[in-house]
Formats: structure tokens, C-alpha cells, sequence
């Protein structure tokens, strides 16, 4: 159970839900199949698949859940074949010619016909809670299916009071620092070899560089060009190596050689306490890395979170 992505929410203000709460509001939204004449649906599914029945995973104050999300598969190329056969039968039958509204009306009759034939595919997106931590993780790779996820956990829950975490300097301005050595690098962090670069003019380009010394004089040269880094690969604390974005966003994660031979000592036999001794320790690093990354960008601003008295 690790995280392939991570996008951070910050709880706005205090928020605490036990797992049988959060069980609860999830049942009454958990996932359905796809009726008949329905083109897409979602629900809360078992975090664990097949090992448990409940919806949420809890352990050490930390609450997983999964969002499934089943669409039919109709492809616009068939759809648009059939809905042509259809109008150049009428037109030669009644000797008239099929307008705009009449094919669109011809559309719907032939995704009605195709729905209960059409294949699904299915996405599960994870995620956690961790109220202690004031913060909602989902494994995202981008920013709308993250907003997805807690949007829908907001309609179950109710209230849901979060939103990304703002720190107090843009962070390409601390990238393009720590690229071009104005800004100190901190010692937690060790650079990667890629970067994607962004020209501020309102037609600039971007450059994307893979494989490079990142303070290397070819990025340097763009650097000086006034070109600002936007995405930046990174190690951190030799333990996690990533992919970060200008919104914060974390992708492309990956989980250090300490933490496998961590899950290499539980018993390979027993699914269920491999797959919580993952969540365990990926949830434990991940509750170092966030402030501790939040703090090398500048730190946190605050100011639109109510503290706890």
C-alpha cells in the first residue's frame, strides 16, 4: 500500500472523526454498479479489496479510504457510425434531409442502445485522513481528480473544511533559488535530474529536462534568461524521491530501500498485515515530509486556518 501520488489538504479548522463515524457516513454512499442506462457512477469500496468488507482502514490515527468511479466505454467513432447509417436510412426512406437537433436526438437513441452492452472501466483513487496531522492526502496524479475525491467526501460527510496548503513564497521562486544557489538548499533535500522550465512572458515556451546536472551551465543558461523552474525532481532525507510541482503537488513517488526492508520483515503469508504495516509506515513518512517540505518552501502561511484554542 504505497502512494504512487500525493496531493495535500489542509484542514481550515479543527476536525476530528473517529472510524466508526467516518464508516458510517461512507456505507450510506458506498459504491454501486452501474444500472442499465447509465453511462457513469461512483461510491466508497473497501480500501483492503477483498481482505475486509470495511470501508475505511484505520491505524495509528490514520483513516484510508477509496473512491471507485465505474464509466461505460462508448467510442465516439461507433457511436457517430451507427448514428450516420441511421440518418442516411431516413433520408433515403422519407426523402428528406436529417438536421442537426434530429442527429443529436439520433445519438441519445443509440447510447441507450449501446449502454447495456458496453464494456466498464473502473479507477479507484485513494486517499487518508489524518485529523491529528490537519491534513487529507490523496494519491492523485492530478489536481482535479484529488478536488474530485474531496468534494465527494465532503458531499458524504457533510463539511469537509480543507484546501490546498499555501506556504508563504511562490514555490517556483524557491526552486528557481535553489537552482541558481540564491536560495540555500536545505539538507533534507538532494536535487534530482529533471526539471520543467517556464518562460513569464505571456507567449514563453516551456523547457522540459530530463537526465541533466540541474545546476549544470545548461540550466543555468535558461535560469539567466529569466526562464523560472516550475517542476523539480527531488530526494528527501535519502528516503523519498519525488516529483514536485508548483502547486505542491507530489508525483512519481517513491519509497526508499528503509521502508521495504521494514515490510520485508512482516509475514509475506498474511495480506492484511502486510498491507497495514505499508499504510502504517508510508503514513508515518509521509506525516514527516509534508511540514518538513512545507517548511523548505518558505514555510506556511497560515493565516486562513483557525487554530484550536
Amino acid at each position: 500500500m504505497w502512494f504512487r501520488n500525493a496531493r495535500v489538504f489542509r484542514f481550515t479548522k479543527p476536525f476530528e472523526i473517529t472510524a466508526e463515524a467516518l464508516e458510517e457516513k461512507l456505507q450510506a454512499d458506498a459504491f454501486k454498479p452501474c444500472g442499465p442506462q447509465e453511462t457513469s457512477r461512483q461510491g466508497w469500496v473497501s480500501p483492503m479489496g477483498k481482505h475486509s468488507d470495511l470501508l475505511v482502514h484505520s491505524a495509528g490515527g490514520y483513516h484510508l479510504i477509496a473512491l471507485r468511479k465505474e464509466e461505460k466505454l462508448l467510442p465516439a467513432s461507433v457511436i457517430k457510425e451507427l448514428v450516420d447509417e441511421k440518418a442516411e436510412m431516413i433520408e433515403a426512406e422519407q426523402h428528406r434531409k436529417v438536421r442537426r437537433k434530429e442527429k443529436d436526438e439520433l445519438k441519445e437513441e443509440v447510447m441507450l442502445e449501446m449502454l447495456p452492452r458496453a464494456f466498464s472501466k473502473n479507477r479507484r483513487c485513494y486517499a487518508y485522513l489524518a485529523p491529528a496531522d490537519g491534513v487529507l492526502v490523496v494519491d492523485a496524479g492530478s489536481a482535479k481528480q484529488a478536488e474530485d475525491l474531496a468534494s465527494t467526501l465532503r458531499k458524504s460527510l457533510g463539511s469537509l473544511p480543507v484546501r490546498p496548503p499555501a506556504v508563504e513564497q511562490a514555490p517556483a521562486f524557491t526552486f528557481t533559488g535553489w537552482l541558481n544557489e540564491t536560495i540555500d538548499l536545505p539538507a533534507s533535500i538532494e536535487l534530482g535530474t529533471e526539471c520543467e522550465l517556464k518562460d513569464t512572458s505571456e507567449d514563453g515556451g516551456v523547457v522540459r529536462c530530463k537526465g541533466l546536472d540541474l545546476q549544470g551551465d545548461e540550466i543555468r543558461s535558461h535560469l539567466d534568461a529569466g526562464m523560472q523552474v516550475t517542476k523539480l525532481s527531488v530526494t528527501w532525507d535519502d528516503n523519498l524521491a519525488f516529483v514536485l510541482d508548483e502547486e505542491l503537488g507530489i508525483r512519481r513517488l517513491k519509497f526508499g530501500d528503509t521502508l521495504q526492508e521494514k515490510l520485508d520483515d512482516v509475514d509475506a503469508d498474511d495480506a492484511a498485515a502486510r498491507f497495514d504495516a505499508a499504510f502504517s509506515l508510508m503514513t508515518l513518512e509521509l506525516a514527516r515530509l509534508i511540514p518538513g517540505l512545507l517548511e523548505a518552501l518558505g514555510g506556511e502561511d497560515r493565516s486562513a486556518i483557525v487554530e484550536e484554542d
